[in-house]
């Protein structure tokens, strides 16, 4: 269970409960479930209704209870922690791990080694996710508050290794649609989702190009359609015609989260290192 604190201040004083904790990111369905929860909400340490009004000075104080369960923990994972407190935790995802279990993949996810540094009875809350052979940083919520806040909200620097040479920096927006019958292959077309991406050229050794990629949407294979279509697809991206001479997997990787602590509201940036791989392109 999560017990958060807060002091109210002179600026909330008068504010009945409900409408303070709805301007703090609570939203409608766990506020219902603080109300439902034995001392989910207390003001001054007595359970109090959302009507209540809330002073200068006073303590009110939630209970969010983190319903759920973890799949099977995987130990020894490549898959690493590197930043973690009482309501985050951000792992360094290695390429070729799935973020979700599914039927081919039963214990060998990002989820199952999350599952060694989360409790056993809570959810898995990952906020977004990365394509198996992308590597990088993904940030999990450990409680519903928290996912709440943070969804929509994480700020990714992604790197790519493109085919080809560009030179500073642009713009793509173009629609995204699946690509007739797959289920996985994705394609530019005209009545596809909106998707727009921004790019900056780092360095090219004439024959291809390190880009930082930043995303205004989140469309499956965003980035490696985005580059196939104009020409410039990433190394090792064998789905939409990367070269695999000089790595087995696409050359993407997420290496930065940029995000307000959705408790303490602090600004958080996390950076990690580029995968082995990664760093023989560069």
């Amino acid at each position: 269970m999560r017990v958060i604190e807060f002091i109210i201040k002179e600026k909330d004083d008068g504010t009945q409960i409900r409408d303070f904790l709805r301007s703090f990111g609570v939203s409608a369905s766990l506020l219902t479930k603080l109300k439902n929860t034995e001392n989910g909400i207390t003001l001054n340490g007595e359970f109090a209704p959302t009507i209540d009004k809330i002073h200068t000075g006073d303590r009110l104080i939630i209970r969010i209870e983190n319903k759920g369960k973890m799949p099977t923990p995987l130990k020894n994972s490549d898959a690493v922690p590197v930043y973690s407190d009482e309501d985050i935790l951000v792992m360094n995802k290695p390429p070729f791990m799935p973020v979700h279990e599914s039927r081919n993949h039963q214990g060998d996810t990002l989820a199952n080694a999350c599952a060694c540094y989360m409790e056993s009875d809570t959810a898995f809350r990952c906020i977004y996710r990365l394509d198996r052979d992308t590597g990088g940083l993904v940030v999990v919520a450990k409680n519903e508050l928290a996912a709440c806040k943070l969804a929509g909200k994480i700020h990714k620097d992604y790197y790519a290794v493109c085919e080809g040479v560009l030179t500073g920096n642009g713009t793509i927006d173009l629609p995204i649609a699946r690509m007739g019958d797959s289920i996985i292959k994705r394609c530019v077309r005209d009545d596809g989702e909106r998707a727009i991406t921004h790019w900056q050229a780092i360095k090219s050794n004439g024959k291809s190009t390190l880009v930082k990629l930043n995303l205004e949407t989140g469309r499956t294979h965003q980035i490696r359609v985005h580059f196939s279509h104009i020409g410039h697809p990433l190394l090792g991206d064998s789905l939409y015609g990367g070269c695999c001479e000089q790595i087995n997997r696409q050359a993407l990787q997420c290496k930065t989260v940029h995000f307000i602590h959705p408790i303490t509201e602090e600004e958080i940036t996390i950076d990690s290192e580029f995968p082995t791989d990664f760093k023989g392109l560069i």
